[in-house]
């Protein structure tokens, strides 16, 4: 059973949804940009079954708060600051997209609170060519534009110290690769395997919406991970 929750933390009140087993070793999900805590639901439960399993809205995104103020950093910090909040000392971490790098950052800046690490189709970040994002005649109910204009201009011009930061990560870390069509260079993908001390590297032909394209190929890559 799935239960939808929130917890107001200093900044934002997080939405997030609470499923697995109650004594289970925790797991949190991180969704990409644009998408939202159910877009997991199409590899849950068979992700992760021995696992008690939080899939956050990130802010601006679902249920969760709109601010004044977006970054990948800020929802780093939310992140540290629901686990604080529900007491989860150290967790096993999956981003896809946009949730990867918050996962990632998360990672090399907190290594103690990551137990494994699973990145889905999110490269070593370099400078881009900028994206103008094609609003909607109306805001979607599911995120805010504000947000993703902001988090596209970081993704265009990110900082040079996260990818230095990969380095730091000291959790054993899958990444995985979609390949076929996906629009993020796979050799991207590649590096920041390369980059992670303990990092293996799976490729699933899936194009950049792995997990819900294949999701049972998915599973049996990530949930033996994820089981150790």
């Amino acid at each position: 059973m799935t239960t939808v929750r929130t917890v107001q933390l200093p900044e934002v009140t997080l939405a997030y949804r609470e499923s697995g087993h109650p004594d289970g070793p925790p797991l949190v999900l991180l969704h990409a940009l644009g998408e939202r805590a159910a877009d997991w639901d199409a590899v849950l439960p068979d992700l992760a079954p021995g696992h008690h399993v939080y899939a956050l809205d990130l802010r601006g995104h679902g249920d969760s708060g709109r601010t004044a103020d977006y970054g990948l950093e800020r929802m780093r910090e939310d992140v540290l600051a629901f686990l604080d909040a529900l007491g989860l000392d150290r967790v096993d971490l999956v981003g896809h997209s946009m949730g990867g790098a918050v996962a990632y950052l998360l990672a090399q800046a907190a290594p103690e609170r990551v137990n494994r690490l699973v990145l889905e189709e999110i490269p070593a970040l370099y400078p881009r060519p900028a994206s103008v994002p094609t609003e909607g005649a109306e805001e979607p109910a599911h995120f805010d534009w504000a947000m993703v204009r902001a988090i596209k201009a970081q993704i265009d011009t990110p900082d040079p110290a996260w990818r230095e930061g990969l380095a730091r990560i000291t959790a054993p870390t899958l990444a995985v690769a979609g390949a076929g069509d996906s629009h993020v260079p796979q050799e991207r993908i590649a590096e920041l395997a390369r980059l992670i001390p303990d990092c293996r590297l799976v490729t699933i032909e899936a194009g950049h919406l792995v997990h819900s394209a294949r999701p049972a190929e998915y599973i049996a890559a990530v949930a033996p991970f994820l089981a150790g």
